[in-house]
């Protein structure tokens, strides 16, 4: 069996340029964290280090070199939470049947193909929800597809993310959007005309354009949001301040979910929830509070949604590694293989046994949103 997978790397990749893909927009737009050559186990962790907002003090003239202020470098880790595998098993008389008809290295490769296409899906689909139930705040209305008439709505979620401090400017932004959302935006007919759009791609080739500084991407795997039963929850909190995170609750009854959209009577933000109610309180995501609430200001849990979200690549990260392997591994053989359409690379492996063999596609991940404060929904 030796050699068996560079014999047929040449069909392995023939196959991924002809099996149909959904389309990814989550993983090109976030940091992605790869070595090939680390392998890992599930439960291992990513560290990394975030700093603290600066504290300003007066400048005081004076004959000594001041202490200066202390500062707090804070620590967070990033989980490798799965780990999965496509397992094609094949016999010698699979081989052979397949050999009298349209050829085992056909197959082969596009079994391999769909194996990645089904992999890429599941972290495509884990990126995405990620980043929706830890977004800061939303805008638009739940249940109702943007881009009806104009495409407002990206000026409205490039504000959110510009008051949060977000880099604007590093060409690192993006906006992710279902393909109902995407056909709404190609329709505008403002953004058709060449004189208005600033060019043909969107007319000629479909291609979506970066708009008020946010790259427009579509994925399949945009996720819809289902409510919590949360019903006629009050603020538990006589002392709230702008920037709290951490919203006490009771009075109510029902579940307050994370990725629900929170609104609090006299405060017009759509916040997100990035915890869920527990122990009477739950989490919105950073920067928190943009208004005081008042004591037993009542609470309203949103509707179902569609997750569009706007986020910096540095917002979210994706781990991706190979599984780890014991020293004698029973692989005969192994290689890796890059998809073409998400970036990603998949070790694929050959298991020899009793008249029988297994082809297996494997691979480890996770992924963090570090900086909810980056990150913004935009409703459907």
């Amino acid at each position: 069996m030796a050699n068996v997978l560079t014999n047929l790397a040449a069909d392995i990749y023939k196959a991924a340029d002809v099996v149909g893909r959904e389309l990814v927009g989550f993983i090109p737009a976030v940091t992605v964290n790869a070595d090939g050559s680390e392998r890992v186990a599930k439960g291992d962790v990513v560290r990394a280090s975030f700093t603290r907002a600066a504290s300003v003090v007066d400048v005081t003239e004076a004959m000594t070199i001041p202490e200066g202020t202390d500062q707090t470098v804070d620590s967070k880790t990033l989980t490798i939470s799965n780990t999965r595998a496509v397992q094609i098993p094949y016999t010698g008389e699979d081989v052979r049947h397949l050999n009298n008809g349209i050829g085992f290295e056909t197959v082969y490769g596009d079994q391999i193909a769909q194996a990645m296409r089904a992999l890429v899906n599941e972290i495509e689909a884990d990126v995405a929800e990620e980043a929706y139930k830890n977004a800061s705040r939303a805008f638009g209305t739940a249940g109702t597809t943007p881009f009806a008439s104009n495409f407002s709505e990206v000026a409205e979620l490039r504000q959110i993310l510009a008051d949060n401090g977000m880099p604007m400017n590093d060409g690192q932004a993006s906006m992710v959007l279902n393909t109902v959302a995407g056909t709404n935006l190609r329709q505008l007919a403002q953004l058709q005309k060449a004189n208005e759009a600033g060019g043909t791609d969107l007319l000629r080739q479909g291609v979506l354009l970066d708009l008020q500084g946010l790259m427009l991407r579509e994925s399949a795997q945009v996720q819809s949001h289902t409510k919590g039963t949360g019903a006629s929850y009050l603020v538990n909190d006589a002392s709230s301040a702008i920037g709290d995170t951490s919203i006490a609750a009771d009075g109510g009854s029902g579940t307050i979910l994370a990725g629900d959209i929170i609104t609090i009577n006299g405060d017009t933000n759509k916040y997100v929830v990035n915890t869920a109610l527990s122990g009477g309180a739950f989490a919105i995501g950073a920067p928190g509070l943009r208004a005081a609430a008042a004591d037993d200001a009542a609470i309203t849990v949103g509707n179902s949604y569609t997750a569009n979200v706007a986020f910096h690549r540095r917002a979210l990260e994706l781990a991706i590694r190979p599984l780890a392997e014991p020293p004698s591994s029973l692989a005969s053989d192994t290689m890796t293989v890059s998809d073409a359409t998400s970036g990603l690379t998949f070790t694929v492996s050959v298991y020899p046994g009793y008249h029988k063999s297994m082809i297996e596609v494997s691979v480890a991940w996770g992924v963090k949103a570090w900086k909810p404060d980056f990150i913004a929904t935009l409703l459907g």
